[in-house]
């Protein structure tokens, strides 16, 4: 049914290394296709190392799922910390690339019960997606890079204007605090995953990816929710206009008011959710609307082939 181009093909966009193939062959269901197509998978040569840019049609999906669990990572940290006042196991942070440390985080003190749970909920969400992306890159996974949860947020803050020169945002101060830091990172997840999706070959990680994505699109609805509930329209709003100043010259992100109008769902004239490239999702984590390979929230980088934010004067 398959000819031997299209399988090399398959395999080669979806896989890194020899144990990822047999990992994609098993999970796609076609093991049973034989001997023959094993040893093929076997032999195919891994994926380059040396960095890459996203638009590349030759990227591999599991350079797009390590780009995600460096995401995926960041969250994970900020949300077990704001609840456990820990962030994520040991055993949930090796790979391969140099493992980093994490600086700040601590328990919010939670005013209301209400928002407690949110964190808690969310934060099991974010703990389970990394074990997931882990599990599927298998041996291909990064480990989890540096991450600064202290210096970044206030340096995100002062840049937004949320607070002003000589002041420091600490997002685990308040319940307040934590939800418009949740703010931050939730809605470039959302954009993110929906960037990325176009790029994965592989149906199997495509519904993954989109069931991730969906999860992430709940979350960022809790968090405009409650942030809009709590009377936070105008500091979230700073926040949103701060992330469109890092992305690029066109404006697609939207606070919780559009045109005086109550804005819960950030979409575009057709109530479609916008994407963001890889470039752009870093330019945001890094802080930075120039190209650089680290800053910001990962002030040594993030892990992977993708590692570099976008150059404004090439933005698409």
């Amino acid at each position: 049914m398959f000819d031997t181009r299209f399988i090399s093909s398959a395999i080669s966009r979806s896989a890194e290394t020899p144990v990822d193939r047999r990992r994609l062959l098993a999970a796609a269901g076609v093991t049973g296709l034989g001997t023959g197509l094993a040893a093929l998978a076997a032999t195919l040569p891994a994926q380059p190392a040396a960095a890459i840019s996203p638009s590349d049609e030759a990227i591999s999906d599991a350079t797009i799922l390590n780009f995600a669990l460096n995401l995926e990572y960041l969250e994970a940290e900020f949300y077990l910390r704001a609840v456990t006042g820990s962030g994520l196991p040991a055993d949930l942070i090796t790979g391969i690339d140099p493992q980093g440390g994490v600086v700040g985080g601590r328990p919010v003190p939670f005013a209301t019960t209400a928002v407690k749970r949110i964190a808690q909920e969310i934060a099991a969400d974010e703990k389970a997606h990394v074990a997931f992306l882990r599990s599927a890159l298998g041996g291909a996974k990064v480990s989890r890079p540096a991450i600064d949860l202290r210096g970044s947020f206030t340096a995100a803050a002062l840049a937004a204007g949320v607070i002003t020169k000589g002041q420091t945002f600490d997002p685990f101060a308040s319940e307040e605090n934590f939800l418009l830091g949740a703010f931050l990172f939730e809605d470039v997840g959302v954009t993110a995953y929906k960037g990325a999706a176009p790029l994965i070959y592989n149906k199997t990680y495509l519904g993954a990816a989109a069931g991730i994505l969906a999860v992430e699109a709940y979350h960022a609805g809790i968090i405009r929710t409650t942030l809009n509930a709590k009377g936070l329209q105008v500091p979230a709003t700073k926040i949103s206009d701060a992330r469109d100043s890092l992305d690029g010259p066109t404006d697609d992100d939207q606070g919780l008011t559009l045109g005086g109008v109550q804005n819960l769902v950030p979409t575009d004239a057709n109530a479609l959710v916008y994407g963001r490239t890889a470039e752009r999702v870093l330019n945001i984590v890094y802080l930075t609307p120039n190209q650089i390979d680290k800053g910001g929230f990962f002030p040594e980088g993030i892990n992977g082939a993708i590692v570099a934010s976008g150059n404004p004067g090439s933005r698409v």
